[in-house]
């Protein structure tokens, strides 16, 4: 196990500069998940942590030490690719076992390891099959147990389960969480699926185009984001935005929406002057349907999904989703009444930036 410490880390190809100054920390045994969209630079940051990107400046520590110019093989890290990246023509024990073979590990301790990996992987019925004859999430269970074999300081996924069908994925998440528990040990997982990290994560770095947006536990950037990004990052379906202009009352700050009026918010109005530009948000499950006396939005069916369980309700104008309990009778072009309660909105200033709560009450439902 190990400790990861970022300081400043830059990464250029040429004059472009994809990494800006990242900085963060990682304690031993965590399991934190760099997420963000496509080309914010998450692979690129964990190819720079295990020594398959150079570093242009700043410096990468491993339990303490500097290890900028320590080649990737001695850092003591395995890395889990998302293509496996297994030896075709190998059994999965061969392929489990390979690398410990070229490193001269004596054959009674190959075999110790890789049984050990097998059954916890549930692959002992299977080691003498090749690649061709598995199953999508058997060939990763390949590549993560020959990355347990290995015994490192730090396991590197690099969005390992995005190959994987949408119920594979969601079995394969659950096993690579009972892994991190059964095994304590750092992990570091790179996936553009904000479901994933949410189930999956102690803490959660979330990044766009090359800079760290906010760090923090799952609940903590779903109930509290730092800007208007995390916000409509985190949670699916996404945060639905309304904007509009501030409106100043009694120390805490409205949105006026053009067509749709004043949403009263428990935002603090200190340093927002009336009329500025300013957002609000609210998430799709905290949208309550009918009249209730607080910032009724009404509008025009655009589209419904009916899950059985819940129903998804998006309407056209203004455009937003409320996701409903059970089912509902609203169709395509009905008139529907839906209520923002303050408690659960959010508000962002001119440059997307969170305004804080006037009080302290509004805060602590909102994290209930």
């Amino acid at each position: 196990m190990a400790t990861l410490n970022l300081r400043n880390l830059v990464k250029r190809f040429g004059d472009t500069t994809v990494i800006h100054g990242v900085s963060f920390d990682i304690a031993d045994g965590e399991f934190v998940v760099f997420v963000g969209p496509s080309g914010c630079g998450k692979s690129t940051l964990l190819r720079m942590i295990c020594g398959l990107e150079s570093v242009s400046s700043g410096e990468v520590l491993i339990d303490g030490d500097v290890v900028n110019d320590v080649p990737s093989a001695r850092r003591g890290l395995a890395l889990v690719f998302q293509s496996y990246a297994l030896y075709p023509h190998m059994t999965v024990y061969q392929n489990m076992a390979f690398g410990l073979e070229n490193l001269g590990t004596p054959k009674p301790e190959i075999e110790k390891r890789v049984g050990e990996a097998a059954r916890m992987l549930r692959l002992d019925t299977y080691l003498q099959r090749k690649p061709t004859a598995l199953s999508g999430g058997q060939r990763q269970r390949v590549a993560i147990g020959r990355a347990i074999v290995r015994e490192p300081r730090v396991f590197l996924f690099d969005e390992p389960l995005s190959n994987l069908d949408a119920e594979l994925r969601v079995g394969m998440r659950s096993e690579i969480a009972g892994l991190h528990r059964r095994l304590k040990t750092t992990m570091i997982y790179v996936t553009h699926d904000q479901v994933e990290a949410m189930t999956m994560a102690d803490k959660i770095v979330v990044l766009r185009a090359g800079r760290v947006e906010q760090v923090g536990a799952p609940l903590e950037l779903y109930n509290h984001p730092a800007n208007q990004f995390v916000a409509g990052f985190i949670g699916s379906p996404r945060m639905n935005f309304l904007s509009g202009t501030a409106v100043i009352s009694g120390g805490s700050v409205g949105v006026d929406v053009p067509g749709v009026g004043v949403i009263m918010t428990h935002a603090s109005a200190d340093g927002i002057a009336s009329g500025a530009a300013m957002s609000v948000g609210i998430r799709p499950e905290h949208v309550l349907a009918g009249r209730a006396g607080w910032n009724t939005v009404r509008g025009e069916v655009a589209s419904v999904e009916q899950l059985g369980g819940m129903s998804y309700i998006r309407l056209a104008a203004p455009d937003m989703t409320a996701q409903l309990p059970g089912q509902t009778r609203l169709g395509f072009g009905d008139e529907a009444e839906m209520n923002l309660p303050p408690d659960s909105l959010h508000v962002f200033d001119a440059d997307g930036l969170s305004v804080p709560r006037a009080w302290a009450g509004a805060e602590m439902r909102q994290s209930a």
